[in-house]
């Protein structure tokens, strides 16, 4: 009798690529639907072209199903992107501090209860992290333009304080995203609201976070970073995108 054999490796890695493929299309409709849905709003729209929510999401590794957490969320335009990225079986934690609540008054909780009703996987934490009791929860987290004011108005001490707060509340392997405004050593990054890069690893570092990898997605060349981001003459800012990780 003759025995016919077959490898069935080559096979086997086709039926899982293609599955893969197929989950990662499925996730990538299902946040562009979340980006043009008709309830979002019209200035988050405008914001995408220079955000660039789809690749920030793929360069940080968001998955359907994950919990995922928004630090300083202000308006929350991330907080709906991830909503989107993590999907139905997912979460979004959507964080502020008290003094943000304070300042936007009534009017910023309606909108983000608004917020929260229309999307119906995220849950607001108002307060500090560590007040939340989040335990390790958090498979990926994400703070845009908000870490240079933290940084600037404390140096490495508070920087890296805030940055293990995160910390605290991510899994073993979690990941961090900072984007934020790039400023240049010898100039008054506090009165730009920029940061160096180098600020933002070190305390990353510090904070017991490995730097995995920095992208040139938001990266923008015309900007000479010798101007507040505040200038109505800068068009848009050069923003560092930077991929942190809790080691397991």
């Amino acid at each position: 009798m003759k025995v016919i054999t077959r490898n069935w490796l080559p096979l086997a890695a086709l039926a899982i690529g293609g599955f893969v493929g197929t989950v990662a299309q499925a996730q990538d409709e299902q946040l562009r639907e979340t980006l043009a849905a008709e309830g979002r709003s019209a200035e988050d729209k405008a914001r995408d072209a220079e955000s660039m929510p789809v690749e920030v999401v793929e360069f940080l590794g968001v998955e359907s199903g994950m919990t995922a957490l928004d630090v300083i969320a202000a308006g929350g335009y991330w907080t709906e992107v991830l909503s989107g990225a993590v999907g139905p079986s997912g979460k979004v934690y959507r964080q502020n501090p008290e003094f943000f609540l304070q300042r936007g008054g009534d009017d910023f909780l309606r909108a983000e209860q608004a917020q929260v009703d229309r999307l119906g996987n995220v849950e607001p934490i108002h307060g500090d992290l560590a007040d939340a009791d989040l335990g390790e929860e958090v498979d990926v987290a994400i703070t845009s333009m908000n870490y240079h004011d933290v940084y600037n108005n404390g140096g490495d001490e508070v920087g890296t304080a805030f940055l293990e707060g995160i910390y605290a509340v991510l899994k073993p392997g979690g990941v961090l995203g900072i984007i934020d405004h790039v400023g240049i050593a010898g100039q008054d990054n506090a009165a730009f609201h920029r940061i160096e890069p180098e600020a933002v690893k070190r305390t990353l570092e510090a904070a017991g976070f490995t730097v995995e990898e920095e992208s040139d997605l938001l990266a923008n060349p015309d900007d000479d970073h010798e101007r507040s981001i505040r200038d109505e003459s800068l068009d848009s800012t050069d923003k560092m995108l930077i991929r942190a990780r809790k080691p397991m």
